[in-house]
Parts: C-alpha cells; structure tokens; sequence
C-alpha cells in the first residue's frame, strides 16, 4: 500500500530544489552518506546542548522506568526539521541501556512492514519511527493495541476460513518523532505517554555546538566567527553545521588554511550568497516580490508564478523563517511585507 500524501506537504517538493538550499532545515542526501555527520551527534544526555527542560523531564522518566524495571512509556517528539528529534531518541535507547530499531514511516507501506518490525523487538527495546504522521491507516491501526495492550490482533484467511490471531508482543517503547503534530490521528496521539516539543535553539547553543564540531573536524574556528555563524543558523543545528562545512570548504581550496576568521565567514557566505540575515537568493526574490506590490497582500499562488517556484516550496520552505524573524506575514487576502521586512529591502536597494 503506497502512502498518499497531501498536494501541499513538504514531501512533493522536487528534491533538486531542496538540495540546493543550505538553509533548508530538511536532511540532504550528502548528509545521509557522509560518515562525518554522525560525528555531531552526542553520545550522551550530558553532552547533549540545548533542550534543558526536555532533558530534564526525560531523566526523570528514564530513572523511573529503570527504577521500576519496566519499558520507557511510549514518547512523541515533534518540532522542526534539524533540531535534534532522531538524537535523542538514540540518547534515550542509551540511557535505558537497550537497542534502538530505526525506521522511517514512509518506508512502512504495508501492514505487514510494521507486523515485522513489532515481532523483531525484544523485552525493552525501542522502535523509533520518523515522520510518524505520513504512517498509512491500516498500518496506524496495528500500533493501537501494540502500543496499548502490547498484542497484535491479525485476521487470517479468507471468506469462511476467516480467523483471527493475537500475537503477544514484549514490553516496548514506541518513540515517534513529527514536524506536524496536527497531522496524527487523534487516537494515536493520545497513546504517547510522553509528548515534548523540540524548540530552536539559541545563540549561545548554536554557538557552542558549532564550536566543539569545528573540534571534532580539526577547524581552528575563532569566537566572532563561530558567533557569526550561530547568528544566522536560523536556530537549527543542522543549518549550523551544513553551513561550517562550506565554509570548511572555502577555507581550504581558496585560502588553504584550517583557521576560519570572521573575513573567511563573510567571503564563504557570500560566494554562497547568503547574507548577515541568513537569507539566500530565494529568500530576498521573495521578499523583493512583495515589495514590488506597493504593500498589496499578494495570494501565494501569484507569488510561486512571478518566482518560477512551487507553491509548497514557497509555503513550507521559504515562509517559516521569513514570518519567524517578522519579515512578513499572512492575511485572508495573500502575503504582504511587514515594517522590518521593508526596511531590509530598503537597506539593500541603498547598498547595491
């Protein structure tokens, strides 16, 4: 069974178009290859930065759970791409001292892919599933009563020699991680014991995470640099260190050095075209646009032909940050810049 997924969700942008931005929080297929990139994740709730309360809250669980020597209760994680939802799902299988089983729901198509994961699990162990909202109907029914009563009820056969079967199932721990929590269904939302949201993280930490990876990748980063960097990374670690490494790059095929300066940063950025604002070239088309309109809100259907660009890209891609920031906003009638958004246009009309 193939999942079918809204016209307007992210997952029908062309991926040529994502890949090319590296602002875009979502993973790049460079990023799923690369063995330097699970160099970034820590291996510990200790060297985890950022999520404090998360943290806090989930050690306290953990303890319990160990405490009483039963499995995790059942976590929802949900928030935006690249901010660390697969991380501490794999922080949470250490803590518990257990295996965790990594699947993604888009690759679950049948009822029987989730059969087979459920019955691969051991007393304890987890189950991590990515993008749990994209789970088809048939699939998300098997996980009520595995997720509730630890069983598996199967129907068997065909016509009169119809049967049914219930499988037990060991204690388990389900942990799902969502961009769009809206999206679950309500019945097995409520099935989480645990549900936390993954907020961006700030200057500081993006400091500080951008710094020990520039370690870890042997980067002499300098302080104003490194803060630099934090500033624009749109509160995402991903961004961060997707954005290190070109500058990384930079670094050393034109300057052939490991020591990034604040000069390295600005000249890396801008061969990138990407601006002290953390915008690139589609970020200020749009904005420019807009500006175009005399201050008329403008529909985004109008907006993705006068760019050249798809509408959902625009929509989940482009618009998040730019309202995040207060560059724009959306009204009934269409999109219109705010007052910080002209004032940004204006500022770089005058410089160029």
């Amino acid at each position: 069974m193939a999942i079918i997924s809204s016209s307007l969700d992210e997952s029908n942008i062309p991926r040529s178009r994502k890949e090319l931005r590296l602002v875009d929080s979502k993973i790049i297929a460079e990023e799923k290859i690369n063995k330097n990139s699970n160099l970034a994740r820590p291996n510990s709730f200790k060297e985890f930065i950022g999520q404090e309360q998360i943290k806090s809250s989930l050690k306290i669980a953990i303890e319990a759970s160990k405490y009483r020597k039963e499995a995790l209760e059942h976590t929802l994680l949900y928030g935006q791409p690249g901010l660390g939802k697969t991380t501490l799902a794999l922080l949470i299988s250490y803590e518990m001292n257990t295996k965790c089983k990594v699947a993604s729901a888009p690759s679950i198509e049948r009822p029987r892919d989730i059969v087979g994961l459920l019955l691969g699990l051991k007393e304890g162990e987890i189950l991590f599933i990515d993008e749990i909202h994209r789970l088809n109907k048939l699939t998300e029914e098997l996980l009520y009563s595995a997720m509730e009563d630890f069983r598996l009820d199967l129907t068997m056969g065909a016509n009169r020699g119809t049967r049914c079967r219930t499988i037990n199932l060991p204690k388990f721990t389900l942990i799902g991680a969502t961009t769009k929590l809206a999206s679950i269904s309500a019945p097995l939302r409520d099935r989480f014991g645990l549900c936390h949201k993954i907020e961006f993280y700030s200057n500081d930490e993006l400091h500080q995470i951008i710094f020990n990876f520039a370690t870890l990748i042997n980067l002499q980063l300098e302080n104003d640099a490194c803060s630099a960097l934090a500033k624009i990374s749109r509160g995402t670690p991903r961004i961060a260190l997707r954005l290190l490494k070109r500058v990384r790059d930079y670094a050393q095929v034109i300057k052939n050095t490991n020591k990034i300066s604040l000069e390295i940063i600005e000249k890396a950025l801008n061969s990138q075209k990407i601006d002290n604002k953390g915008l690139d070239n589609i970020d200020r088309k749009f904005l420019s646009f807009l500006n175009l309109n005399n201050n008329n809100p403008i529909g985004l259907d109008s907006i993705a032909a006068g760019l050249g660009e798809e509408s959902s890209m625009l929509e989940f891609v482009v618009e998040p940050y730019l309202i995040q920031i207060g560059f724009i906003m959306r009204t009934p009638r269409g999109r219109k810049l705010t007052s910080l958004g002209k004032k940004y246009i204006s500022s770089r009309n005058e410089k160029y």
